[in-house]
């Protein structure tokens, strides 16, 4: 029994270091690291554990032992959350949906700032206690009562659960505002990544409950606010840059919106897309309201690919506004609260965080924009994860910090 336990363990570690140095070679061929981007050699070894993780994950759902959307979720209950004692933290179910309250212990002589908080993870990963420790950081440092929403994930769930799930708690919470000490003229919608999308449709569909409180700001971070024109420059630039590269945004997107990835590259070179939809969406899709500085003359056409109907038919979901809020009407978009919105030059999204400023900007919404040269996607989790931080992620923290504080 002795041997055949040995014989067992040595062949999960030969298994493991293939795939292990089958991610470092994957790592090494196809990605790209940018000057700007400070501590490559750390950022390299988190890219080669995300391969590294993604892989085993594949493996395992093959064999039909476990799909890998959850093997990825099973690494998050190796998260050590830091209990901080400035602040009461209450796991609670608004219906269904896993909320995380946090709040302040200090007597407050006046009610506080509300933070409705969406995690960023493309439906896969990302979880409660993942931003946890970002969360309370927001609670205590801006003196703000923070919910954190732990929406519906793959593989059980796709669009629109995770839109449903935030909106749902958001109205839940906003109904009783007064009861965790919440000042309804100050409520904050704050998300990160497919989080902040999330959370630009949340906000909009929020005009349709006029008895609720209004939002008075959105705070978005890298946010994902389209899934159409994946040839913008950022896309182009930075598609081989980690932690998001077009591999995994493409793998997100099609798990997410429930197509096959056989269709992945239909979507990419835009084959799927209408010409008549491009024709309409083309002046809040197109490169054309990128700055000029944004653009280098490398850049493939923008036009989409020979219309593909099979590939429409098969794909059209993500022509939906519900999970693309670029496409809402300029008269909705005039009435959306103050922005803070964050992009990262080394961030295939940055792009789509171009966009939705200049169509803010152009219904005359006040926008706040922090672009930060060193950044690149994911990098704000990181913030407190030593030895693995970097300085940009300290500095998004910071900036959305100082933001909250001044509204």
């Amino acid at each position: 029994m002795t041997v055949l336990w040995l014989v067992l363990l040595a062949s999960l570690s030969a298994f493991n270091l293939g795939v292990f140095l089958w991610a470092v070679i994957q790592h090494f061929l196809n990605v790209e690291i940018p000057s700007s981007l400070k501590h490559p050699v750390k950022l390299r070894f988190l890219h080669c554990v995300m391969l590294y993780i993604i892989a085993v994950g594949n493996i395992l759902e093959k064999l039909r032992i476990c799909s890998m959307p959850r093997f990825i979720q099973s690494f998050h209950d190796l998260i050590v959350t830091k209990k901080n004692h400035n602040l009461v933290v209450t796991n609670m179910n608004f219906g269904t949906i896993p909320v995380r309250l946090f709040q302040p212990k200090a007597v407050s002589s006046k009610l506080r700032r509300g933070i409705i908080f969406c995690h960023g993870g493309g439906s896969i990963c990302g979880s409660l206690d993942c931003y946890h420790n970002l969360c309370s950081c927001l609670a205590q440092e801006t003196d703000s009562v923070v919910l954190s929403v732990g929406y519906r994930k793959l593989p059980d769930h796709h669009h629109p659960s995770v839109s449903k799930d935030c909106l749902n708690a958001s109205i839940y919470f906003m109904k009783g505002l007064t009861t965790y000490g919440v000042d309804p003229s100050r409520v904050v919608v704050c998300g990160e990544s497919v989080g902040g999308g999330i959370l630009a449709t949340v906000i909009q569909a929020l005009f349709s409950f006029p008895s609720l409180p209004k939002i008075c700001a959105q705070v978005l971070i890298t946010p994902v606010m389209q899934l159409i024109n994946f040839r913008l420059p950022s896309h182009q630039q930075n598609q081989n840059v980690p932690l998001l590269t077009k591999d995994i945004i493409m793998m997100s997107l099609c798990k997410y919106v429930d197509i096959d990835l056989s269709w992945k590259d239909a979507i990419f070179n835009g084959t799927c897309i209408p010409p008549d939809f491009w024709k309409k969406y083309r002046k809040w899709l197109s490169s054309d309201n990128i700055p000029r500085r944004f653009k280098s003359k490398s850049l493939l056409p923008e036009s989409p690919g020979p219309f593909n109907e099979t590939a429409y038919l098969e794909t059209k979901q993500v022509l939906d506004a519900e999970i693309s809020p670029l496409l809402i009407d300029d008269k909705i978009i005039a009435q959306l609260p103050q922005a803070f919105l964050v992009s990262c030059e080394n961030d295939p999204l940055r792009d789509d965080t171009l966009l939705y400023k200049k169509r803010l900007e152009d219904q005359g919404v006040p926008v706040t924009w922090y672009h930060v040269e060193d950044g690149f996607h994911g990098c704000i989790i990181l913030f407190d994860k030593q030895p693995f931080s970097f300085p940009c992620s300290m500095k998004i923290v910071d900036a959305v910090i100082t933001y909250i504080k001044g509204i």
